[in-house]
């Protein structure tokens, strides 16, 4: 068998991350081609192409400063030249961008190539609810996976151990992705329920911004516990309603469920920039230029686009912490009002 040529389409902070675990496992690796192209956005670093740092210093300054990267992740600034001849292609970018990206890769992508998508948001369409995978799926028209768990990518890049979950209805597939990514401190679980995976990913984003109200309003941990579970009930009612197949509340129990939600909410940028927006001065765009060094935000960007599709199904009321982040985010609701949303929340009644 010819070896498995691997790319991965994006460079910031989590593409980064795991582009060191996936190098470093290739090198130990018979199976997988030893070079992986990343595509990375081109940007000027203090006068300097940022693939130009990438390949010379092995470090990407930008989104992941402090962690060398494998000699053998080679940074390339066009996409379908990273993408030509890949085996594997994990997309690992701002869910806003992913139709661009693959609009650019269509008819560009070698027969057979499977992906795998890193990507935590969701899209909606005429027709309602749109995962990224099925995108990609869609437009490409090759096999998709997903991973997601409880994964600040800083963390990831320390080896400080974590564990994620892979989405994948293929076993082979999944066994590779497993090889691929695996290490002592990065254990990867295998589930076949890729929706609900899917979108954990993306709603936990949402409440990680009411986490961050609550914090930015000074409330404590037993109103964050507050937020978490009830989000939590909020993300199963979400996923009943709108997964194609059936949705095993075990999935919520994976890294991609719980663990995810909770790391998310007492770290992360979404929590992150939802506290400064709490404490009042500045928007949400404004904040996210200044404490994000150039990473999107992605918890408002979504709450509106599941706002949409609850208001098409008419089933606003059902869902008042995901509107409540949507109206404070969106159409100048108070931030102090969030607490109404939870003491008046459907759970107590």
């Amino acid at each position: 068998m010819p070896p498995i040529k691997v790319c991965i389409v994006g460079s910031g902070n989590w593409g980064s991350a795991i582009a060191k675990i996936i190098g470093k496992n290739i090198q130990k690796s018979n199976r997988f081609d030893p070079v992986i192209k990343m595509w990375v956005f081109e940007e000027l670093i203090n006068g300097r192409k940022l693939t130009e740092i990438i390949n010379q210093e092995h470090e990407n300054v930008k989104y992941l400063p402090g962690h060398k990267l494998p000699p053998n992740v080679v940074a390339v600034p066009d996409p379908v030249e990273a993408a030509s001849g890949a085996d594997i292609l994990i997309f690992v970018i701002p869910h806003q961008f992913i139709p661009k990206i693959c609009d650019q890769l269509v008819g560009k992508v070698k027969s057979g190539t499977i992906g795998i998508s890193l990507i935590k948001g969701v899209d909606e369409s005429p027709e309602g609810l749109k995962l990224i995978s099925d995108i990609i799926r869609e437009k490409l028209k090759i096999e998709v996976s997903v991973l997601m768990g409880a994964n600040i990518a800083n963390e990831v890049a320390e080896e400080k151990f974590c564990e994620t979950t892979i989405g994948c209805k293929n076993p082979n597939s999944g066994k590779i992705f497993k090889e691929l990514m695996q290490t002592p401190n990065f254990r990867v679980s295998v589930v076949d329920d890729c929706d609900t995976v899917e979108i954990c990913g993306a709603l936990k984003n949402i409440v990680a911004v009411g986490a961050g109200f609550c914090d930015g309003l000074g409330f404590g941990d037993n109103t964050k516990a507050a937020v978490i579970r009830l989000g939590l009930m909020e993300m199963i009612a979400f996923s009943k309603l709108f997964c194609k197949g059936s949705v095993a509340i075990n999935t919520f129990l994976e890294s991609c469920g719980i663990a995810d939600l909770i790391t998310t909410c007492y770290g992360g940028r979404n929590r992150k920039v939802a506290e400064a927006f709490a404490r009042g001065g500045k928007t949400l765009e404004e904040l996210e230029k200044e404490l994000l060094n150039g990473q999107k935000l992605q918890g408002p960007l979504t709450s509106a686009e599941v706002y949409k599709i609850l208001k098409q199904k008419n089933i606003v009321n059902k869902f008042p912490l995901f509107v409540s982040v949507y109206q404070i985010c969106y159409e100048g609701k108070s931030v102090k009002d969030f607490i109404t949303c939870l003491q008046n929340h459907p759970e107590h009644v």
